[in-house]
Order: structure tokens, then sequence, then C-alpha cells
């Protein structure tokens, strides 16, 4: 334990501890609530931001969760208060919880900001939330302490193990291949999604809740803890304890999230093969951080770190319970400790080589040695070219190997509704070799750049056997996706970005190995077409779209709000 404030230190004690009206109002109004002065007054008060909601799943336990929170703050003498935040359910949310991201983060941080409150356990885990609590919480500036949700338990059908996400699509596509019919897919309805939790593949949610473990904001070992685990109860006491140790050391989130923790956590994002979502919330969370992480230090990491983790999809065999009980990141991270800044803070120790301090793997098939990789290079790659001149990603290890290096013609489709409405239409005459490229899908286009970059295969190639095709978009993709899909192309084509300017039939060539994507049409063709094009119109005249609109940057830099990502002072408020 660190030594302890005096209650006059507190940042709490200007709303508690002075002797004006004010003052003396906020004591009573306490008193409304049913506190006596000994369970508050001169003790550390601690936000606990809860997205729990009845409608998001991945969130539905964290309404008990609190509870172990408030016994930990308790237990090391503070004073917990529970505050709902905006739950963002990646299941539910249209046209996306990443029009919402921005949202969540700005609630973040002006409730951390305008209540009397000392630091704050930020409880999330579904896709956007990880992302929205921290950046909020960076803003602000207090302690902070990040309560991932835990994955959910493993699906089971017909003595199959299930993947979350990776397997619906799967079989989605048997059966519009007509491989697999209703009966089969009413009894997947009940058993790909079992338990609270997020997805239990190594998606978007578990990348970035292990991101912000590597980050050091989570008590070892949280990101990979089943929700339903008796262990996740005390994780999340842990946690409690943990933010009123930190308010006394006055150990704030901008001292654990350093230039040195963010490529950590890219490091370990790519050597857990994990989502391609993550490149754009790192680099927002970096930016509120004041650290500055671009699309090429993504790709120069990964050329230096295997990929480790053999859990689905970029992995073959494995889920995350089986992850977690093969060591769980200590367990990864301590495969690769030549890649990390060790000698940096995390919430719960001095050094990361602390926290890593007796770290062992339980189950090398799970989590490889690095002679016995998964996949020799990190799973994201960054892509250039004059399709998309401000980069682009691919998940490559979830690709088919022969299309990593492909030219076809291009069949596009203007707006998803288009594309899912003709995706079959004969008169297309769409074959494996075509390249499938979706515009009108980005941060303005979407709006929110939805997660339609993994576009559905035709029929008629399904049921040929086909599985996997080139396909290009400025949209993104569930992390629980596979295939050859190019994501985040930027600028976007709303934009006027140059996927505005391909026309169906113009050659595209991707080279993964070269890390390229160019369309094969002569810069003069592209310049009278640049001239011809026109902006569509805005996708909001008013409300909350609107502000969007105005002031979302693009995929390349985080997608972040202009007035939110700018440097700049924000004065506390005076409470007196």
């Amino acid at each position: 334990m660190s030594p302890r404030k005096s209650p006059e230190e507190l940042r709490s004690h200007q709303w508690y501890g002075t002797d004006g009206l004010r003052s003396f109002s906020h004591r009573a109004r306490t008193r409304q609530l049913g506190y006596l002065p000994e369970e508050h007054l001169g003790k550390p008060v601690v936000a606990i931001l809860n997205t729990w909601s009845d409608i998001n799943p991945c969130h539905v336990h964290l309404r008990d969760r609190a509870q172990a929170v408030k016994r930990g703050v308790w237990q090391a003498g503070g004073f917990p208060l529970e505050f709902p935040v905006s739950t963002l359910s990646e299941t539910f949310q249209k046209p996306t919880p990443m029009l919402y991201r921005n949202l969540l983060a700005l609630e973040t941080e002006e409730l951390l900001r305008s209540y009397p409150v000392d630091g704050a356990v930020l409880m999330g885990g579904c896709d956007k939330s990880t992302p929205a609590l921290l950046m909020g919480a960076a803003s602000a500036g207090l302690p902070a302490v990040f309560v991932p949700a835990g994955p959910m338990l493993p699906g089971h059908w017909r003595g199959e193990t299930l993947g979350s996400g990776t397997d619906m699509w799967k079989y989605w596509d048997d059966k519009r291949a007509g491989v697999i019919g209703d009966c089969e897919m009413q009894e997947l309805e009940s058993g790909l999604a079992r338990s609270p939790g997020h997805c239990m593949t190594m998606g978007t949610a578990s990348t970035l809740t292990a991101a912000a473990e590597a980050l050091g904001v989570t008590v070892p070992g949280a990101s990979s803890i089943p929700a339903v685990d008796s262990g996740h109860d005390r994780m999340a006491a842990k946690a409690g304890m943990t933010i009123v140790d930190l308010i006394h050391q006055d150990r704030r989130i901008g001292d654990i999230l350093t230039a040195e923790a963010f490529e950590d956590a890219v490091t370990t994002v790519l050597g857990l093969g994990g989502s391609t979502n993550a490149v754009i919330h790192l680099i927002a969370m970096a930016g509120r951080a004041g650290v500055k992480l671009t699309l090429d230090d993504f790709d120069r990491v990964a050329r230096t770190v295997p990929v480790l983790a053999n859990v689905r999809p970029g992995g073959q065999t494995y889920l995350m319970e089986d992850f977690h009980f093969a060591g769980g990141l200590p367990g990864f991270l301590s495969r690769i400790p030549d890649l990390l800044h060790l000698d940096r803070p995390t919430v719960c120790h001095d050094t990361l080589r602390d926290q890593l301090a007796g770290a062992r793997v339980h189950d090398d098939d799970v989590i490889r040695t690095r002679d016995n990789p998964v996949a020799a290079e990190g799973g994201v790659a960054v892509l250039r070219g004059n399709l998309c001149p401000d980069g682009a990603v691919i998940k490559h290890i979830a690709a088919e190997p022969h299309l990593l290096e492909h030219t076809g013609p291009a069949v596009v489709f203007d707006d998803y509704k288009e594309m899912q409405r003709t995706i079959n239409d004969p008169a297309l005459g769409i074959t494996a070799d075509s390249v499938l490229v979706l515009r009108n899908a980005g941060p303005k286009g979407g709006p929110g750049m939805p997660e339609y970059g993994m576009l559905p295969l035709p029929d008629h190639l399904l049921k040929q056997g086909v599985r996997d095709m080139v396909r290009i978009s400025d949209a993104r993709m569930s992390g629980t996706s596979y295939g050859a899909c190019v994501l985040h192309i930027a600028p976007e084509s709303y934009v006027g970005g140059p996927l505005a300017l391909v026309r169906t039939g113009d050659p595209i060539t991707l080279d993964v190995e070269n890390r390229t994507l160019t369309l094969d049409v002569d810069d003069e063709e592209l310049n009278r077409r640049r001239a011809e094009w026109t902006p569509p119109p805005a996708r909001y005249e008013r409300g909350y779209g609107a502000l969007y609109n105005d002031q979302i940057t693009q995929a390349d830099t985080g997608c972040d709000f202009e007035f939110l990502a700018r440097p700049g002072a924000v004065q506390d408020p005076y409470a007196g």
C-alpha cells in the first residue's frame, strides 16, 4: 500500500471538505442518498463507469460485477459510486456502434471531470466500449483501472466447438451454398453464444481487452478471464482495491499510457493475430494520450513479431478460454520479453518486468513457442498504393494464401444495400478472380464505417466450393471474420478518395508481400474521372450525426473527433 493522501489532498475535497455553502449542500445531498459522513468524508471517491445494459449480451453481467468492484473499493478504504454510461452493443446498435464510440468517450471524459471523483474504474469489453472508455479517461487524466467484461463460454453444436462470429460467417455461407438447412441453423442459434460475455474468438473485443492489459491499465491476466468464471469476480474486486491505491499514489492514467506502452500494445495485437479494428482504436487512444501512433508503426512492428496465439480466427483451433488457461496474456508476453518495454509502469506494478515475473505458458499449442509460430510475422499488413494513398489494412493470416498476390477485374458496388440486392445477379459476371469493391462505407460514407468489409460471395461461387475472394472497401470488418479483405482504405470514397474513381472492369492488383494495392488505370484517365466526380449529399442535416460528419477524421488517424483529438488544456471545474 502507498502512503495515504490526507483528505485535503483529494480532488473530491473541494466538493465535500470546505466550509462554504456548496460543500454544505453536497454533504446534505449525500445524506439524502443514505450515506453516513464516516462512509465517504475524507476517503477517495471512485467512479465506477458501467456500460451494463439489458440489450448488450456482452455486458449483461456487469451489473453484478460492479458490486465486486465496490467491495474492493470499500475494502481499500475508498468510497465507490456507480455511474451508468452509454452501452455500445456490437450486436444490436445500428448502423454501427463505431458511430457512437466518440460519444461514449466524450461522456466518459466529461462525467469524470464534472463530478467529485478522484479516480475511476471503467467497465466494458464489447468492441467499441474499451477504446471509448480509455479515450475519455485519458483525456480526463485521473487515475483509472479498466475491468474487461470477459469472453463468453465456447459454443457447442453437434459435437463441434463453436466460435462466436467466426462460425456464424462459416455456417451462413454453408447455408447459402446448400450444405446445411433451416433446422441446423435453428440449432446453431441456441449453441453459438451461450453465456454472458463478449466474443470468445480473438475478435475485436478480445483483441482490445488484451491491448488494454498490454497497455498496463488492467489487473494482470484480466483480459482473458471468462465472463462467468468466479475469477472474474475476484479480478473486479482487485480492480476496486487497485484504484484506491493509485489515487493515493497519484499515479494517473497518463503515467501508464506512454509511447512505450502503445508500442507494446501494437506488438501484442500483432502477435495475437488480432483484429484489424485495433489499428484504428489504438491510433485514436494514443492520440488522446498525447502519443503519435501511425499505420507505419503497425507495419514496422508486424515485421518483427511472430503470431504465437493459436486462437481463431487467425489461428486454427482454440478459443479464449483455452488461451486463458494456457497462461493468458502474461504467459503470452513472457514469450516475447525482448520485444517489450519492460521498465514501464502498470496500474499494479512499478514495472512490466515485475508484472510478468513468474508468468508461464501451460500449453505450447495454444500459445506457441517462437520456433513454432502460427505465422512468422504479425497478422496485419499495411498497404499503400494509388487506391489507398493514406493506407489500408489486411489481416492476411486469415486469408487464403493464393489470394495474397492477385490481379482481377473490379466489380463495384456503390453502397451496401445495392451489394446485398445484386450480388447474385448473373449479369455481373462475377468469377472467383473478380475483385469485389464496396465504397461509401467509410467514416462519413457508412455512416460510421460499419463492419461491411467482409463482402458476401455470390451463391453460385459458394456452391462451387469457393470460400474466399479479394474484397476491398473503405469499411471495417468484424474481428471474428476472415478472408482476403482489404479494409480502411483512406481517404474514403465518400470524400473523393481514389476508391470513388474505380469502375467495374478496372484491373486491381493486391500484393501483400510488397504491401501494395494498385488500381491499374493510367493517371490521365483517373484525372478525367476525378474531374467528373461530384460529392454525395450529407448523410445528416442535424443532430449528433451532423456533429459526427463535421468532426470525424479518417481511418488512418483513428476516426476521432477533431475537437476531441486536438491538444489543449481543459480546466477542472470550480466546485465552491
